[in-house]
């Protein structure tokens, strides 16, 4: 897991086309190639698991609509019990305009090593109602960063 941003940045790079320069619904599907990618986890359920969320957050001043791709992933200690949590973001940062703060809040996780496939959350999701909305405006920024929890 000590290359795991590593990879994040690897698979959001692929291609000739800059990161920042993506639609939003292509950096979704290429952070979902690196959700499908397996790490060294615990054999729990909740070990390695990808959550989407968006809403408008003054985390750092000012308000920005973010919508945030975030991969996490269990860390044991050396007998095995849990230790912490990394995750992995993809942050596309917009200005908080009218349309996305209509949005409100939304999170939904995945996590392997459950009943649940990761292709059929990964499509359930792409036909939500606000992939059209988020497409029309570019993204102030876009942060990719790891950090533990």
């Amino acid at each position: 897991m000590d290359r795991a941003e590593e990879r994040l940045r690897h698979e959001l790079s692929r291609g000739n086309q800059p990161l920042a320069e993506l639609d939003p619904v292509e950096v979704w599907l290429r952070f979902v190639r690196f959700g499908s990618q397996r790490f060294d986890t615990a054999d729990t359920p909740d070990a390695d698991g990808l959550l989407l969320q968006y809403g408008t957050h003054a985390f750092e001043g000012r308000p920005l609509f973010t919508l945030d791709l975030v991969r996490q992933l269990e860390i044991n200690d050396a007998s095995g019990e849990h230790d912490h949590y990394i995750q992995l973001h993809c942050e596309l940062r917009y200005e908080p305009v009218p349309p996305l703060r209509a949005l409100g809040h939304f999170a939904t996780w995945f996590f392997h090593d459950t009943d649940d496939e990761l292709d059929a959350w990964a499509v359930d999701l792409r036909r939500q109602e606000f992939w059209p909305i988020i497409r029309t405006f570019r993204p102030r920024d876009i942060r990719v960063y790891q950090e533990q929890v």
